[in-house]
């Protein structure tokens, strides 16, 4: 049923999405037709991606969803720089953080404690994240924010290049370590006999033409979305912030959303850990720093400082994540404990 509404709105979505970019139809109702139309089509990616994922395995999997549902945001976040909304960029970046860990692994977590009383992940996995997360977030995060209270603009840049560089460059070890020299090394203790072999929707020539096509179409969307911030911004009064933090953070992460949510009820935590925590780190430690090397091409430049208000929320919400996460297990009642977290962010980022 969800899949044949998605491609409704794909077909009726993307050639009014071109028609009303051309005719200049109101900001509003077009900013309305982008999101849905990306959600849609990130729908596509998630189901794309998970095909391949069968075919791959979890670990590759959950790294794959996780990369193309930031894919979206990556694109959006590009035109922003160039359309000069540094802000809004920086808010998405925040969102994006907030919004997976946790709106995505919350819901997870209560969706799929709703239907069995305990659910298990890989305990190894959920410490080496933890470690992750604490420094991708808080020292990478909190540092430039410190050392840049009385530095130029340009040593500020310089400061945010040299980090960003350097969490790439960690990120990519992070990999090496996790698929290469350390595969299978920290196996999970569940009995093998409760995960039945699993058939992909689409073969994996199908699924990578799908996820190719798709993602050419929401760079499309993605752009002419863009131009619509600051009048619907006017419209609803709503403030940079609160379009990048929300609006353009569930926008741009939906396919792994639902992705993570679907796993979690078929009770494969690993995947939906994956996703949701694996993605924070790749939004952390790839995406920020990818968008600061790129807003070096663009006339204003992004440094890697976040306000005080973004800044606490990740701050708070990588620890909360840690303490739920930690043993290797969870329940709908932590689930609803991250949502809780993320509705009170959401309420402070809308009244700001």
């Amino acid at each position: 049923m969800v899949n044949k509404i998605f491609l409704g709105l794909v077909l009726l979505g993307v050639p009014i999405s071109v028609i009303g970019s051309f005719l200049h139809w109101p900001s509003v109702i077009m900013f309305i037709v982008y999101c849905l139309t990306i959600v849609a089509l990130a729908g596509f990616m998630g189901r794309a991606t998970e095909s391949l994922a069968i075919v791959m395995g979890p670990r590759i999997g959950g790294l794959l969803n996780a990369t193309f549902g930031n894919a979206v945001e990556l694109i959006i976040s590009i035109f922003s720089l160039k359309a000069g909304l540094v802000g809004v960029v920086l808010a998405s970046l925040t969102g994006s953080v907030l919004g997976n860990l946790l709106l995505v692994a919350g819901l997870s977590f209560f969706v799929g404690g709703t239907k069995y009383k305990r659910q298990k992940f890989n305990v190894f996995d959920a410490r080496h994240n933890a470690g992750l997360l604490i420094f991708a977030v808080i020292v990478a995060f909190v540092i430039p924010e410190v050392f840049t209270q009385d530095m130029s603009e340009s040593s500020t840049m310089s400061l945010s290049v040299g980090i960003s560089i350097i969490l790439i460059l960690l990120y990519l070890a992070a990999l090496f370590f996790k698929l290469v020299t350390h595969r299978g090394v920290y196996q999970h203790t569940e009995k093998p006999e409760e995960h039945e072999e699993e058939v992909p929707e689409w073969s994996r020539k199908k699924a990578v033409i799908i996820l190719a096509a798709a993602t050419l179409a929401v760079a499309y969307v993605s752009e002419k979305l863009v131009h619509t911030f600051s009048e619907v911004g006017e419209t609803f009064g709503w403030s940079e912030l609160f379009i990048g933090v929300i609006i353009v953070a569930i926008v741009g992460n939906a396919a792994e959303h639902a992705s993570a949510v679907i796993m979690a009820y078929k009770n494969k935590m690993d995947v939906a850990v994956e996703i949701a925590v694996g993605s924070t780190l790749q939004v952390a430690m790839f995406v920020a720093p990818v968008l600061v090397l790129i807003s070096l091409m663009y006339p204003t430049n992004m440094p890697l400082v976040f306000t005080m208000p973004e800044l606490i929320s990740m701050v708070t919400a990588v620890f909360l994540m840690i303490m739920i996460s930690n043993d290797g297990e969870t329940n709908w009642f932590e689930g609803l404990t991250l949502l809780a977290a993320y509705f009170i962010m959401g309420i402070g980022f809308y009244l700001l």
